[in-house]
């Protein structure tokens, strides 16, 4: 994974509805030191088309990771979370929360669901920034990922 991760764009999914959070995400990876390709759907509903490559998606490329909010419309982050670990083509995909959610039972349920970390969003620009430098060198620079696709 590490190698073809370098010589391609890393894929990340970003599933948020709230558009200054997703300027926030873009301004973090824009400044990252590893080439991304930061795709972003709105809703669960989008999420799970986006995956299974449906619906206007026909042509994206699978995910490296997927950041997904919790508190999404259509189909809360939860459903979402749910339904990618039980398929056997997605539940490889790391799939980090990234929410405002401090709410135990949430970061319970997350786990429960076999998402791969949960990350409180931060509010300022700086901290942000910091959030994305640690999840790229967590998930591309220490961890060792499975192939796909």
């Amino acid at each position: 994974m590490k190698q073809s991760a370098m010589s391609r764009p890393i894929e990340i999914l970003l599933v948020e509805d709230n558009v200054g959070d997703v300027v926030l995400t873009r301004e973090a990876f824009k400044e990252s030191k590893l080439h991304n390709k930061l795709n972003v759907v709105q809703d669960g509903e989008e999420a799970l088309d986006y995956l299974y490559k449906r619906s206007g998606f026909e042509n994206v490329n699978t995910p490296d990771i997927i950041l997904l909010d919790l508190n999404i419309p259509k189909m809360d982050g939860t459903e979402v979370l749910a339904k990618i670990k039980e398929d056997e083509d997605l539940k490889r995909i790391p799939t980090a929360i990234l929410t405002s959610s401090k709410a135990e039972q949430d970061i319970v349920k997350s786990y429960d669901l076999h998402a791969n970390s949960y990350v409180l969003k931060p509010v300022d620009m700086a901290t942000f920034k910091e959030v994305a430098k640690a999840i790229e060198n967590f998930w591309f620079a220490v961890v060792l990922l499975p192939p796909h696709e």
